[in-house]
């Protein structure tokens, strides 16, 4: 075979695999670009929840099964709030604080399933923030865990500020 035909070849198996993936649409976070987010996306865990990573089409973003899960690194940091903020400490020790806002907050991504329900948490502290929404349907039984799962990924992005509690004035 010549080689202009093995390439051609190669290159039509390649689209045909590629074109067998499916992508879930996410929108890129306004901060996507920042290499702390390659950082963090690289070291994301291959499953959450058993629900394997599934590839995105943005930057700095990642899915599980079929958008149940989803991930974008480089979101707006969230200011001082008085949301519900829960630090999460991994098995391993790792401590990443999260606000996990109400259904009606304007912290709430657009493209969270408001319809059905989802958990939102977004990173408290850390540049870039990382927002994390996990549709309720997904038939994640634990938020904790997920979110102990992406400790180390999430820990890429350096902490600067930490949740205070009633107790912390």
């Amino acid at each position: 075979m010549a080689p202009t035909r093995i390439v051609l070849a190669s290159a039509a198996a390649i689209l045909t695999l590629a074109g067998c993936a499916r992508a879930v649409a996410v929108e890129a976070a306004p901060y996507a670009p920042d290499p702390i987010c390659g950082q963090v996306i690289l070291a994301l865990p291959e499953q959450l929840a058993n629900l394997d990573q599934t590839p995105t089409p943005s930057q700095s973003s990642g899915a599980g099964g079929e958008g149940e899960i989803v991930l974008r690194c480089g979101v707006e940091p969230p200011p001082p709030t008085d949301e519900r903020c829960i630090s999460v400490t991994s098995p391993v020790g790792v401590s990443i604080d999260w606000i996990n806002p109400e259904a009606e907050s304007e912290l709430i991504p657009s493209h969270a399933n408001t319809e059905s329900g989802s958990w939102t948490f977004i990173t408290y502290g850390r540049v870039p923030a990382i927002e994390l929404v996990i549709n309720a349907d997904s038939g994640v039984e634990s938020q904790p865990d997920v979110l102990n799962a992406l400790s180390l990924a999430v820990d890429r992005a350096p902490a600067e500020r930490f949740c205070v509690g009633a107790t912390d004035y």
